[in-house]
């Protein structure tokens, strides 16, 4: 019979090693997410970029002082001629780096605009689910709100469309920060004794309703959006984006109240 104490060890072990291999997975998930992030490769081809232009501008001094030395001191007029044009070719490529790096400037202005996506839950994870259907809410939302906010389309204040678009990255970033305490729970539950797992099941299957129930309220705030913009004319459009961005708030400060797993 195997000793108490060895077992024990064993055990503990065996939860240690677990624990560190899930949080070894989450680092290379995040560091693999950080590389292929469209600012960090922007980033790189900007780097990329600049180290080129530096390389054509040295030649290209060079190339210029050559060329100039050589007339000064009466060499051979072809050999200038052929430093001078070099330092011309040489320009040209200078000038279209500088114009590639302005347009990858340009790019990374535009992506400041758009939101940061956090990576989705794995597929085993029971938050994978409403985090799909949360980002692409989040993408019809802001569509709709582009709209909205126009006056030729509706006359909704400028106001309500700021209110709720605020309130809509409100709740998706109480939502998100739900589905991490959600994937906690879930690796304590698969690293837990057997009798000690029950607890956990539990608190798995509560998170997962609270952010269901959280999801549809923010596709709520999305259908009413798509109500206003459908119905441009309506009476009081104003009135339908409040009442969705009013309960959304709501929903958002009672996830942010949700006690924590430690």
């Amino acid at each position: 019979m195997e000793h108490p104490a060895r077992k024990a060890a064993g055990e503990i072990a065996q939860i240690v090693g677990a624990q560190l291999q899930g949080q070894l997975a989450d680092q290379v998930k995040r560091r693999f997410a950080a590389w292929n992030d469209p600012r960090a490769k922007l980033d790189r081809r900007y780097r990329r970029s600049s180290r080129a232009l530096t390389f054509w501008l040295i030649v290209l001094s060079i190339l210029t002082v050559v060329g100039g030395l050589a007339l000064a001191v009466g060499i051979h007029t072809a050999f200038a001629v052929v430093a001078f044009g070099g330092a011309a070719g040489t320009g040209v490529l200078a000038l279209r780096t500088r114009g590639k790096m302005r347009e990858i400037d340009a790019a990374r202005q535009q992506l400041a605009i758009a939101p940061v996506r956090t990576p989705l839950p794995a597929r085993s994870s029971a938050a994978r689910g409403p985090m799909e259907r949360l980002e692409e809410a989040e993408d019809t939302l802001r569509e709709l709100l582009h709209q909205i906010d126009s006056a030729a389309l509706t006359s909704v204040p400028t106001d309500s469309v700021v209110q709720a678009r605020a309130t809509g990255a409100e709740a998706a970033s109480a939502l998100r920060a739900v589905s991490q305490q959600l994937q906690a729970v879930e690796r304590a539950r698969d690293t837990a004794p057997p009798l000690d797992r029950a607890a956990l099941v539990e608190g798995v299957r509560r998170l997962r309703e609270q952010l269901d129930e959280g999801v549809d309220g923010y596709c709520g705030l999305v259908a009413a959006a798509g109500r206003v913009l459908a119905e441009s004319t309506a009476s009081n459009p104003r009135q339908v984006l409040g009442e969705a961005t009013d309960h959304l708030a709501g929903l958002a400060s009672a996830m942010r109240d949700l006690p924590r797993w430690n």
